[in-house]
């Protein structure tokens, strides 16, 4: 099912057969911020954290009305109906992969941005805005009282949209490289 997140986009809830594009959103998130870095490692992180309990979502174009879509099959497992087809969704532009913290002050739960990306050609049109203001009232209904999320002090574009949001700085990851050699 989906809905309208902004005129001209829509936003529908993923699935678990889905993670294979959601590996190749990470890896081109990973890989606009640091493209001469190898991002293999990421499959293990979505077979290990993505579940019916991380939620997905993928915002696409709204096409026209009655305007028929692209039709594939969905695998290659049997099907009842030979050489069945079924409507595929456009191409995603964005998505958004949330899971779930604990506070480590107070132990509650709540929920944790692990990925928003818009693709660069749509940016700057509000769909990042539009997506935490959605994540926001999603975690509202499921009655988290704050959410989190982890930027890299060099993406400014996302650490403004998050600043202007309210979000604040709770603390700091720091890490510090070692050598393994002696």
């Amino acid at each position: 099912m989906s809905e309208q997140l902004l005129p001209g986009y829509i936003i529908r809830r993923g699935s678990l057969l889905e993670r294979s594009l959601l590996l190749k959103f990470m890896q081109r998130t990973y890989q606009d911020l640091f493209p001469n870095d190898d991002f293999s490692h990421l499959e293990q992180t979505v077979k290990q954290y993505f579940s019916s309990d991380t939620p997905l979502w993928w915002v696409e174009e709204e096409g026209e009305q009655g305007e028929m879509r692209e039709t594939r099959r969905i695998s290659n497992a049997p099907c009842p109906i030979p050489n069945a087809q079924f409507p595929t969704p456009n191409s995603p532009i964005a998505c958004l992969w949330v899971g779930n913290a604990i506070d480590q002050v107070h132990g509650n739960r709540h929920a944790h941005i692990f990925i928003l990306y818009v693709v660069p050609e749509h940016r700057r049109r509000g769909i990042g805005t539009a997506l935490m203001q959605y994540v926001e009232n999603w975690a509202i209904q499921r009655g988290d009282r704050q959410i989190g999320l982890q930027v890299f002090q060099s993406n400014k574009p996302a650490l403004n949209l998050y600043n202007q949001l309210g979000y604040q700085t709770q603390s700091i990851w720091m890490v510090k490289f070692l050598s393994a050699e002696k």
